[in-house]
């Protein structure tokens, strides 16, 4: 099994896992807290899912209907999962405003906080390991699994803190800690949302980024200038485009050589994912 696809997996496996804990426990002392976080959990599997299908569309090789890859498939799906976070915050929030309206109490005990402590110490190593995994491969469905993870850790400290309101009177704890883990949640879907956007639509990356590309371009030998640098995401990597500079007295197999030796340094940036080189004679061509 690919090292991309073992944090979907363990995602799957421990959100379903969990899902059943929560609401067992939800149902057994009529928890309304726990019932709706196992549920909670159980999205958790459906975008965890959606990420596994996005990751193999994504990793296909080039094709005819397709020739610079499947890589805007991997930005599509973390889309889709920026929009199931938003939604979750929605529903978390509208939870807490009814809850508040309703007035509604329980009565907690220590199997109750037991299985909330146990959840958010679960996630959050489910957070850790994805957004390991997620950052080290730069992918950018992993990384919004990883803070899909962390909805459900904040989620899970709302209702902690709701059951221990709860236990100590206070009618309306779980409420107000649930309108505030909406609006975080919220924050960071609108994030991976736009994000992702930027990568659909091709947009340039930041000036720091353009100017690596040419300082690595200018660390080659024989290149003596570099202009006409234009780069655009398709999907989460770059596609970079420039001019290089060679001194006149290059033979055009020396020039050649020496346009491959840009490309292949470019492209073994880890923002990039492909580079075009066109070679111009100093003093000559431009």
């Amino acid at each position: 099994m690919g090292e991309v696809y073992k944090p979907i997996w363990f995602s799957i496996i421990g959100n379903v896992l969990l899902a059943l804990l929560k609401i067992a426990v939800g149902f057994m002392y009529s928890s309304l807290a726990l019932i709706s976080d196992g549920v909670h959990s159980l999205s958790d599997v459906v975008t965890s899912t959606i990420g596994f299908i996005g990751i193999k569309i994504s990793s296909k090789p080039p094709d005819r209907s397709h020739p610079f890859g499947h890589s805007r498939f991997e930005s599509l799906f973390a889309f889709f999962m920026g929009l199931a976070l938003l939604l979750v915050a929605y529903e978390i929030g509208r939870d807490s405003l009814e809850r508040i309206v309703m007035g509604k109490t329980i009565e907690v005990n220590s199997i109750m906080l037991g299985v909330a402590v146990f959840s958010i110490i679960f996630k959050e190593g489910m957070t850790q390991y994805t957004l390991r995994i997620g950052r080290k491969l730069n992918n950018q469905i992993l990384i919004a699994d990883a803070y899909h993870h962390r909805s459900d850790v904040l989620s899970t400290i709302a209702v902690l803190i709701g059951l221990l309101a709860e236990r100590f009177g206070f009618r309306y704890g779980d409420s107000l800690a649930g309108l505030i883990v909406a609006l975080f949640i919220a924050k960071v879907a609108v994030e991976i949302i736009l994000q992702n956007v930027n990568y659909l639509t091709g947009t340039s990356p930041p000036f720091e980024i353009c100017e690596k590309i040419k300082r690595v371009a200018l660390s080659v030998d024989s290149v003596v200038g570099v202009h006409d640098l234009r780069a655009h995401y398709v999907g989460p990597k770059l596609h970079v485009e420039l001019h290089i500079e060679v001194p006149p007295g290059l033979t055009l197999k020396e020039a050649h050589d020496v346009s491959e030796k840009v490309k292949r340094k470019i492209e073994e940036l880890d923002e990039v994912e492909m580079a075009f080189v066109h070679v111009d004679i100093k003093g000559v061509t431009k």
